[in-house]
């Protein structure tokens, strides 16, 4: 039985243009263009698919209702389908202007499409001649593509998610609130945050017009009131959720749906938190607590929450395997919380294209997942080369797209077991002694920051403008204020990963020590989630090569920081032995040989590339830095990214 022509399984949203999460390139005036051009796309490519099915829709047999429209039109499918291509004609004219911030040079004979609804209605007419007039077979080809992609894709081609950090939220609204008279907000106690912000949501008649006139509004301040205003003035379908990156507390859910309301926004995006931190992951069952309690709130959200989960800067914080089991706990906390207060939750993950990152087979993530995670519902994040690799091709888009529909049908259908109670005292047990030993490298090593910067290209990165965003969050040098990706990305180029498993060997050897095992051999072959968990960092270890590491730290490490590079490397080897000894494998990824192939076949051509990004490193560190030396650099960069695939 086919699904309904109107059914969307999957639908597909952005962030390019959205996305101002610390990016100060993101402005309000960059988003509405976003919109308008993903409109005029969806324009143009609707135009093409209705002047072929004009083409194909030549019978003169037609049923009542479409007789009734076109009267007694010799070819009335043709007839109705050449009043949608005007329009569609006119709805791409109208955005061209709206994304030069001007007028249509003259007025469209026709009204342009901003409801998709009228765009549907008359391919539905069609339709329903079609199959009436025993012609249900031409129905079924061309139309119905089309009806099922106006399902899909509505006139926006991807309604476009926003997406800003929480503190920017707080400067804004506590300078609003000062501007008011309303008092201080940002060091106010968090209930009275919440009280303040209920009691404007639920009575309060102010709008960012009632601002003082001539008020001395600081920068980053306009420009989260310009961004609500732009986003109050577009299309409602042109905008999806809100993300508001780094949340802990629930002022921070209520801060943009008051900031929403001031902007006078009709028709109000959904507000999504995202937990990233340990902390807040920690956290976010009671956030969730809170937030659902308030009667506002549960009327505001009628019955449904989305909630997005952070792997990168979890796994910055703690390493990738204790932040796999932070995020499992948090999604458990968070799926208790909806149960307790009957709403229904959308999970978002907020996986990258690196393990350390969260990235790796899809369907083995998915089906991982804590029981009653997945129900029915799940959003995900492909991010930057990962675009192109899963959907570049058609026949690799539909199946990365079978991919994400059977393993969410069977998380819904077939859930994972509850772990037993003994696996997951282990696991609390591994995950705090992974954390710590993690931490003891990379936050309490005096020596570590200045050995990461020599040994990796990462000082070089941040000048080449290879990511969407700035290279940090906040101003300082710290590992901190270090953006993931960049972390992630300097340690692939060497080789070495090291924060997909650092962690993972101090864990696992204490474990058998202590006689663990045993039990961890049976929780690797009992418990999905366990078993994707050391999958993955098994996959990582395959990719690691600590010869080459060895190499870039002989270059271009200092003398007095090379024994913290053997320390590494070392425990490089004690992690590979480690996982191998619970996966019960002989070498890295054997029970995925075409993985163990491809790696194979792809490192002899990887190594030389490494090899002369070392000596391209050498060259620009001691001053020789020219156009062709710092292309070349780029050339390498991507090289080594494109070699190692999903943890670059």
């Amino acid at each position: 039985v086919p699904l309904p022509v109107d059914a969307a399984p999957l639908r597909f949203g952005s962030w390019i243009g959205g996305d101002r999460d610390g990016n100060p390139n993101v402005t309000p005036e960059i988003t509405r263009r976003a919109t308008w051009m993903a409109r005029w796309v969806a324009a143009d490519l609707y135009l093409r698919d209705i002047e072929s099915l004009r083409m194909e829709l030549s019978t003169g047999t037609a049923g009542a209702e479409l007789r009734r429209i076109v009267g007694d039109a010799p070819e009335p499918y043709r007839a109705l389908l050449r009043g949608v291509r005007a329009r569609l004609v006119a709805t791409r004219a109208h955005a061209a202007a709206r994304i030069e911030d001007r007028e249509a040079a003259a007025p469209e004979p026709e009204q342009p499409l901003l409801d998709v609804a009228e765009f549907a209605e008359p391919l539905l007419i069609c339709h329903r001649s079609l199959v009436e007039t025993g012609n249900a077979r031409i129905a079924d080809g061309r139309l119905t593509d089309i009806l099922r992609r106006v399902a899909a894709f509505g006139l926006t081609l991807a309604p476009l998610d926003l997406r800003q950090e929480a503190a920017r939220h707080t400067e804004a609204v506590d300078w609003i609130a000062r501007a008011f008279q309303l008092g201080p907000f940002e060091c106010s106690p968090e209930e009275q945050r919440v009280a303040m912000l209920v009691r404007e949501l639920e009575s309060g008649t102010r709008t960012f017009a009632d601002l003082p006139r001539n008020a001395l509004i600081p920068p980053p301040v306009r420009d989260v009131i310009a961004t609500f205003q732009t986003a109050a003035a577009l299309p409602a379908d042109s905008l999806g959720a809100y993300v508001i990156t780094m949340a802990s507390r629930p002022s921070d859910v209520l801060a943009v749906e008051w900031l929403q309301k001031l902007a006078g926004t009709a028709h109000r995006q959904r507000v999504v938190p995202l937990f990233e931190r340990i902390a807040d992951l920690e956290r976010a069952g009671d956030v969730l607590d809170h937030l659902f309690a308030l009667p506002w709130y549960r009327g505001r959200i009628e019955g449904h929450q989305e909630v997005m989960v952070g792997y990168s800067d979890s796994a910055k914080d703690a390493g990738r395997f204790a932040a796999a089991w932070a995020l499992y706990n948090a999604q458990e906390r968070i799926v208790a919380s909806g149960l307790r207060h009957s709403i229904r939750l959308t999970l978002f993950h907020g996986r990258g294209g690196s393990v350390g990152r969260g990235g790796g087979p899809t369907h083995l993530a998915i089906r991982s997942q804590p029981p009653g995670s997945i129900d029915g519902r799940l959003r995900v994040t492909e991010q930057g080369e990962m675009i192109q690799a899963k959907f570049g091709v058609p026949d690799i888009a539909v199946r990365t797209m079978e991919v994400y529909t059977t393993a969410t049908l069977g998380a819904t259908l077939a859930r994972a077991p509850e772990p037993r109670p003994e696996w997951r005292a282990a696991l609390d047990q591994l995950s705090a002694r992974a954390a710590s030993s993690y931490r003891a490298v990379v936050y309490e090593n005096p020596e570590f920051l200045e050995y990461f910067r020599a040994a990796t290209p990462e000082p070089e990165l941040r000048s080449i403008h290879i990511g969407s965003r700035p290279a940090r969050r906040a101003k300082g040098d710290g590992v901190e204020g270090l953006r993931a990706i960049p972390w992630q990305f300097a340690w692939t180029q060497t080789r070495l990963l090291l924060p997909s498993w650092l962690g993972v060997e101090e864990a696992l050897d204490e474990a058998a020590a202590r006689g663990d095992e045993g039990l961890m051999k049976e929780m690797y072959s009992r418990w999905p989630f366990f078993q994707s968990t050391l999958d993955l960092i098994e996959m990582v270890l395959a990719k690691t090569d600590a010869r080459i590491a060895a190499e870039y730290d002989r270059r271009l490490v200092p003398a007095h920081l090379q024994p913290l590079g053997r320390a590494l490397r070392e425990r490089l080897a004690r992690a590979t032995s480690a996982v191998l000894r619970v996966t019960g494998h002989r070498e890295p990824v054997e029970a995925t040989p075409v993985l163990r192939r491809s790696i194979d076949v792809r490192n002899p051509y990887v190594d030389p590339i490494n090899l002369v990004q070392i000596e391209l490193l050498a060259r620009l560190r001691q001053g020789h830095v020219t156009p062709d030396l710092t292309r070349a650099f780029v050339v390498t960069v991507n090289g080594i990214a494109a070699g190692l695939r999903n943890t670059g």
